[in-house]
């Protein structure tokens, strides 16, 4: 055991020095290497990320899809209440699927490929929804599309953390949930106007976007680093940098950094719990925990039935939820890089608890008949504050730090973990919420908001700051 703990801990001291002599060259004023790439235009950063970020928009119109259309359903094709609310649930069974296989595929076959086969899996989804007579072929679609989903909100963050320069990372990453937002609100939307035939077709076109996409765009070049495909690592890191930019450091870093982990053995999911990962595990599933344990599922998918039951218009109050998800994510994009992602956290937990809190005292009064007047607004401007306050931090911000703190030899276990319980906490919320709220209305608020709360707690003393980093300075600093 001593043996082994030496040749480790060698191990992590040659995986430092790269980054230690980095910041050695930079504070003797030459050139590091995210500073040579800043230097040309990162169009292709960009291009690459809308394309990605395809695959996050056809996540939202997955998620959105099931409640505009549930009456039209149920009475085309006469379902049942059960039949229609299996259709709706087991989105997250094919999610929770497609979590799992997610790392190991996009391992595999890398980003780029995980990406194609989830679209094309998402395509034979929609199609087999749109061609349905009965429950069992929408069922089958809606599983299809839920797998798509799961392997989405895995592979589209870690793609575009991997290409993108430290000084943009956040803000591309945080792109991933302003589209899946929006995905969700134009489903919503359109979905009053088109027959749910025709609503599932629309579903195709992010897919078809990101499948052409891909054949313009260059793979990950650390998963082809990682897979010791050196010229087409020079290649696609290049061509995301500029075709005139020195990459000759960035690509030495990330080309020592992953020599290094390739001496550590290869672990098992178990072993993602030894002392070397178990930070970068506890942040990675931590945050999963407290972005879907804190209610966010239950709050959304029950909007409309939250505003009726504190009496005020489901139709006004959701829509003006849907605008307010959509314009304070995209600030959160814009601020990610510039505040960091630890504050926004902070700020975004704050916001939860409060939000909970209001809507608490909101359902308090209405059932020990107090001040009744004042119940509506209360409780709106809660529900309001909470789903803001979701979506400036705790919505796409885990995401963000799930795709930067994994060493890349453990990112496919590690990240299909995380992801897994993420779209597990979605499950669980969304199935208890109606019980809670019949056992007790201010109740259900207040464990929500305890939840928040030590969520908060978590965020402060757990996890890191991650802005202006590369990956390998964070997971070097996180795994040692």
């Amino acid at each position: 055991m001593a043996i082994k703990e030496d040749v480790e801990n060698c191990v992590q001291e040659e995986m430092r020095q790269p980054l230690m002599q980095d910041q050695k060259n930079l504070a003797n004023g030459q050139e590091g290497s995210s500073q040579g790439s800043n230097k040309g235009h990162p169009w292709m950063v960009y291009f690459s990320t809308f394309v990605a970020v395809c695959g996050s928009y056809s996540f939202g119109s997955c998620a959105g899809y099931s409640s505009p259309t549930q009456t039209a359903i149920r009475e085309d094709l006469s379902l049942s209440l059960a039949e229609y609310s299996v259709f709706g649930s087991i989105l997250t069974f094919g999610a929770m699927i497609g979590a799992i296989t997610s790392g190991p595929i996009a391992d595999f076959i890398g980003r780029k490929g995980a990406m194609r086969m989830s679209a094309a899996v998402c395509v034979a989804g929609w199609l087999c929804i749109y061609f349905a007579e009965g429950a069992v072929a929408l069922d089958i679609g809606r599983l299809a599309t839920g797998y798509a989903m799961g392997v989405f909100s895995y592979v589209v963050p870690v793609f575009i953390a991997e290409i993108a320069p430290k000084n943009l990372r956040g803000a591309l990453t945080t792109i991933n949930q302003f589209m899946i937002c929006a995905g969700v609100s134009v489903a919503f939307i359109i979905g009053t106007v088109l027959t749910w035939r025709v609503l599932a077709l629309t579903g195709l076109v992010p897919c078809g976007i990101l499948v052409l996409g891909l054949f313009l765009i260059p793979e990950s070049p650390r998963w082809l680093a990682k897979k010791g495909n050196q010229k087409e690592f020079e290649t696609a890191l290049q061509k995301l940098r500029g075709r005139d930019v020195n990459i000759s450091e960035e690509a030495d870093e990330i080309q020592d950094y992953i020599a290094t982990l390739e001496l550590l053995p290869k672990p098992k999911i178990i072993e993602l719990f030894q002392k070397r990962y178990s930070r970068s595990v506890i942040i990675g599933v931590g945050l999963m925990v407290c972005q879907q344990f804190g209610g966010i599922n239950g709050v959304c998918f029950y909007t409309g039935t939250i505003f009726e039951t504190a009496g005020f218009s489901s139709s006004v109050g959701t829509i003006t939820y849907a605008c307010i998800q959509v314009v304070v994510t995209g600030m959160g994009a814009f601020f990610i890089d510039r505040a960091g992602r630890k504050p926004l956290l902070l700020v975004s937990g704050t916001g939860l608890v409060l939000g909970c809190a209001l809507a608490a005292i909101a359902f308090y009064m209405k059932v020990n008949e107090l001040a009744l007047q004042a119940v509506p607004i209360l409780a709106v401007t809660g529900i309001l504050l909470y789903i803001a306050s979701f979506s400036a931090g705790m919505g796409a911000v885990p995401w963000v730090v799930m795709s930067e703190i994994f060493p890349i030899n453990i990112k496919g276990r590690a990240g299909s973990l995380a992801t897994l319980v993420n779209w597990f906490g979605a499950w669980l919320c969304s199935y208890t919420f109606n019980f809670l709220m019949t056992w007790s209305t201010y109740g259900t608020f207040i464990l929500y908001g305890a939840i928040n709360a030590l969520a908060i707690l978590f965020v402060f003393i757990v996890v890191p700051e991650t802005k202006g980093r590369t990956l390998e300075e964070i997971q070097a600093a996180i795994n040692t």
